[in-house]
């Protein structure tokens, strides 16, 4: 893309020739790509590069459009790019500090609020490593008033994003935000609650060849990899989720497909009970429910 060539050029055509450069580059959503990083430096929505398409962009949304036009042919994910992510149809900010959300986690959403349906009020929910707080914050717009979210990360930094995040969306005043390694993070004497829910790392170290380059490139590294294994941390979590959970509550959270079956013995050998595990849209094996005895 010269110079001049560029500076001639419509958003039709910057359109084409951008998703041709990321199939070259190994991109699987090219075009998509392309419009989101074009909608982004125009400041529009995608739909209105349709209705643009004869229009010469100007000169700064342009630079910045070639900037990221690079970058992201180079592997960092669009969502770092333009620095939000959707997930549960909300806009999330996210940051180097932050996993990006995936569709995946929504069916973590859909088996939470379906639980939630079952408890007596007022409903105590903690949300472990809460990343962009995306799961914390789309409960939080779900529900109603009767209940209380807390949310943990070790992470400051993604603790800020998720805080962020609760203010954009005008519910910051229902989650209280803790720093530190799981459940360790509540203060002392917290109170015991009716759902656990979590998307916790679970890749294991023996997996990483297995891992896109643009995630285990960009994205960040404590939040990716639980061990060597990949069921650590989750191995961790349910012994402190017996502990904590009121009877009847549950527990909630997203594994991989190739340790669901480890996690299921972990449920299994602990004094919670297996509920089930629901597929993802892929049709792999990606959230694990259990229940506290009654």
């Amino acid at each position: 893309m010269s110079e001049q060539a560029t500076n001639q050029w419509t958003l039709q055509r910057l359109l084409e020739w951008t998703t041709t450069h990321f199939n070259e580059a190994g991109s699987d959503s090219s075009r998509l790509d392309a419009e989101v990083l074009l909608a982004e430096a125009l400041q529009c929505q995608r739909i209105e590069l349709y209705t643009r398409f004869a229009e010469v962009p100007p000169a700064e949304p342009l630079q910045k459009f070639r900037d990221w036009v690079k970058r992201r042919a180079a592997g960092e994910p669009v969502a770092y790019l333009v620095g939000h992510k959707e997930f549960y149809s909300l806009k999330f900010k996210v940051t180097s500090a932050t996993l990006i959300p995936r569709p995946e986690t929504e069916h973590l959403i859909v088996a939470a609020l379906e639980v939630c349906k079952g408890y007596e009020k007022p409903i105590r929910i903690i949300d472990v490593g809460t990343g962009s707080g995306c799961i914390a914050v789309t409960m939080a717009t779900q529900l109603d008033k009767d209940y209380v979210i807390a949310a943990t990360d070790i992470s400051l930094d993604a603790l800020a994003v998720a805080r962020e995040n609760a203010e954009a969306h005008e519910v910051d005043s229902r989650i209280r935000f803790y720093e530190g390694d799981l459940l360790d993070a509540l203060p002392e004497g917290s109170k015991p609650v009716h759902l656990i829910v979590s998307n916790p790392p679970y890749i294991g170290r023996c997996e990483v060849d297995t891992v896109e380059a643009t995630v285990k490139d960009f994205e960040p590294d404590a939040a990716l990899f639980a061990g060597e294994q990949g069921t650590e941390i989750i191995e961790r979590l349910i012994p402190q989720a017996e502990k904590m959970l009121l009877p009847g509550g549950h527990l909630i959270f997203e594994a991989s497909d190739s340790t669901m079956d480890r996690c299921v013995e972990l449920v299994n050998q602990s004094a919670l009970e297996f509920v089930e595990v629901i597929n993802d849209y892929a049709g792999l094996k990606r959230i694990l429910v259990a229940k506290q005895k009654a």
